[in-house]
């Protein structure tokens, strides 16, 4: 098995491993935390809007792996310079886009729920926008290695 072979087959694994992991977050984890909220807190539904949060990042960071495990298959069978390969990286830029999104709409809940209660959101507003930026970086690495691919495509 040569080294790209096998490279490949690793990232593979390692999208699917992370698959499993958001889907057992989604399944087990949120619905866990919503369960323990409604007990703790009986007719007070502020977590709801964390969830629908939570649970729109699970699935649009679900699709942004799926499109990056078609990416390593098209790389797999020397086809990385091509539309399909395009398509799959803008479908990732896409899918950067939308989870920031979704944790703006947090930090902003975040922001009104600490007004109103008078609670401190200093530390999760900050890891959100850390998130942001990582994001934000990972999105320009894309926008990079999609204009090679275009460039290539519109040669031909």
């Amino acid at each position: 098995m040569n080294v790209k072979l096998s490279s490949t087959f690793f990232l593979k694994i390692v999208a699917f491993l992370m698959g499993i992991a958001i889907l057992a977050v989604c399944i087990y984890w949120l619905p866990q935390a919503a369960i323990q909220d409604a007990k703790v807190r009986p007719g007070d539904y502020s977590i709801y809007p964390l969830l629908i949060c939570a649970y729109g990042v699970c699935m649009t960071f679900s699709v942004a792996l799926y499109q990056a495990y078609k990416l390593l298959s098209y790389i797999h069978i020397n086809n990385a310079f091509s539309e399909l390969s395009l398509k799959s990286l803008k479908a990732i830029k896409k899918c950067a886009f939308t989870i920031i999104f979704f944790i703006l709409l947090l930090i902003v809940y975040l922001r009104i729920f600490a007004m109103f209660t008078g609670e401190d959101a200093a530390g999760p507003i900050a890891l959100g926008l850390i998130a942001i930026f990582v994001i934000a970086i990972i999105a320009a690495i894309i926008d990079v290695l999609q204009k090679p691919i275009k460039n290539i495509l519109e040669k031909v």
